[in-house]
């Protein structure tokens, strides 16, 4: 009984810390805390198990799987790409990231934004990044 208290005690503070913005386990600090506990759990669920708990483990293999997915987070190569605002580009920057100079018609922008998005999109093993600033590029040169 003792744990039930416990653990409805801790997850009313993770509650309560969530509702603070940011999702519990994507600080910093609570992201480590989230994988020592998810392998806390796992460990406590195969103890249960040798010793005949079969009510209680699927309970904390559960709880061990949620812990370790919310502890992964958004790497660096998980989630979607960082917006990049157009309008705080230079023309002269979105040149230099297209490769392009002064006098380059809106086909020979689209030539080189193409050919550097086949090795730039994430789906080529590029990262989200740089084909967001890409974009942007392009973006910003064909609007003008």
């Amino acid at each position: 009984m003792l744990y039930l208290a416990l653990g409805a005690a801790a997850l009313a503070v993770f509650v309560w810390l969530g509702r603070r913005g940011r999702p519990v386990f994507q600080r910093p600090g609570l992201r480590v805390m989230s994988g020592v506990a998810a392998i806390a759990a796992f460990a406590g669920a195969a103890f249960l198990a040798v010793r005949g708990g079969w009510a209680f483990a699927p309970v904390l293999i559960v709880l061990g799987l949620w812990l370790a997915m919310s502890a992964r987070g958004q790497g660096a190569g998980g989630g979607a790409a960082p917006r990049t605002r157009t309008s705080a580009m230079s023309e002269q920057d979105a040149r230099s990231i297209l490769g392009v100079g002064d006098g380059a018609t809106p086909d020979e922008i689209q030539a080189a934004y193409t050919r550097l998005m086949r090795r730039a999109h994430p789906d080529a093993g590029g990262s989200a990044g740089l084909a967001a600033q890409l974009n942007a590029a392009r973006d910003r040169l064909t609007r003008r």
